[in-house]
């Protein structure tokens, strides 16, 4: 009984170490020097299971190519025109923070409320391709439970439910 007691007390200290740590923004790391857009690409995916893109199919021997893969974002108007509806979009999501706006390109980023792990979110009007190329990752840890698809799935939700 005394040996689960102090499992139950380390466990409690630990817990509270790590979100002290998440709050002190030690989780944070720094904003990637290599995003935007090159020869009509945005970053590759990562590595490991914590990013989403719409152009994995550009990286067919990427390790993570298949958890990586999703779809653009259908135009809604011309390429200004949606990126200005994705801007709103974002905008009122929770912890997002718009970063760079340009007519044909939208970097966000988000922070989690609890951890303040910060997710880079890239959008980029592909002219050739006509749509809306995307880009979410995770700065840190090897993986996202899924949090990057489903933030570009809301976006694109918001972008379909729009007038």
């Amino acid at each position: 009984m005394l040996i689960l007691k102090w499992i139950l007390i380390l466990l409690i200290v630990v817990v509270l170490g790590a979100i002290g740590t998440g709050q002190a923004g030690l989780f944070q790391s720094t904003a990637p020097n290599d995003l935007g857009v090159r020869d009509g690409r945005l970053k590759p995916p990562s590595n490991t299971d914590n990013s989403v893109t719409s152009q994995a199919g550009l990286y067919p021997d990427h390790p993570q190519r298949q958890y990586s893969d999703i779809a653009p974002l259908p135009l809604r108007g011309d390429g200004p025109a949606t990126i200005a509806k994705i801007r709103g979009v974002v905008a009122a999501m929770d912890g997002a923070k718009i970063v760079k706006n340009n007519p044909d390109y939208l970097y966000a980023q988000y922070t989690t409320t609890l951890m303040k792990f910060v997710d880079d979110v890239e959008f980029w009007y592909d002219p050739t391709a006509r749509v809306i190329r995307v880009r979410s990752a995770s700065r840190v840890g090897k993986g996202d439970i899924g949090v990057n698809r489903k933030r570009i799935e809301a976006v694109r939700a918001a972008l379909a439910a729009a007038p």
